[in-house]
């Protein structure tokens, strides 16, 4: 924690002294710079938090779980997908996932009556050891946890894919697709993944009372 956070003033002070130099120059440093991008991500990353948003079982008219949506306060990545986009260009997936992961868990584990907790992840999600550690946050409450993969990704940058869904259920994890309909991949990724939950895209949702093609396909 301390090299992290040494490295973040390090960044900060080296982006200073760039935007400095810069406009003594006349010209702009631009957001594409990578140690302002670092920087950006680091105060992102210092910043995140979590929106829990409810899943509800309409049948029953209660909450079935929550999903874990990623927030952040930095203002220059004003998004989730901003925020995504700066991890994978600074190759800093890995970090982003494993601090998401640990807050999503944390008031779940504290409250056994909450349901289900579905939290996304990356693709490259699947390679990070710490997933499927049994100390991780995720893992002690696993038999209450659904990962969600989404539909929109390539699965074949994980090529021992079977084998880590295996362990990852073996821990008690449930498996979700999620946008199904929305991506390339199709029923390729439902079938490689062979989930628990499908959560459709509303594409393939929206209008389905008017369209005999999308009632058979759900």
């Amino acid at each position: 924690l301390l090299g992290i956070v040494e490295r973040a003033v390090s960044y900060h002070r080296m982006a200073r002294m760039k935007e400095r130099a810069a406009n003594l120059l006349g010209v702009s440093a631009g957001p594409d710079d990578r140690v302002t991008l670092e920087v950006s991500f680091a105060r992102a990353l210092e910043s995140l938090w979590v929106a829990y948003q409810p899943i509800v079982d309409v049948r029953t008219r209660s909450v079935y779980g929550y999903e874990a949506l990623m927030r952040s306060r930095e203002s220059s990545l004003p998004h989730p997908g901003a925020v995504l986009d700066a991890a994978e260009r600074l190759d800093t997936l890995d970090v982003l996932g494993r601090t998401m992961r640990e807050l999503a868990a944390a008031p779940l584990a504290a409250n056994e009556d909450a349901g289900f907790l579905f939290v996304n992840l990356h693709v490259t999600d699947l390679l990070d050891p710490t997933l499927t550690s049994p100390d991780s946050a995720l893992s002690k409450i696993a038999s209450r946890v659904v990962l969600e993969i989404t539909e929109r990704a390539a699965l074949d940058r994980v090529s021992d894919v079977h084998e880590r869904l295996a362990t990852l259920r073996r821990l008690g994890f449930r498996i979700a697709v999620d946008d199904l309909g929305a991506g390339y991949a199709g029923l390729t990724s439902f079938a490689l993944l062979e989930p628990e939950v499908v959560k459709l895209d509303m594409s393939l949702v929206r209008n389905i009372d008017q369209s005999s093609t999308k009632q058979k396909v759900v």
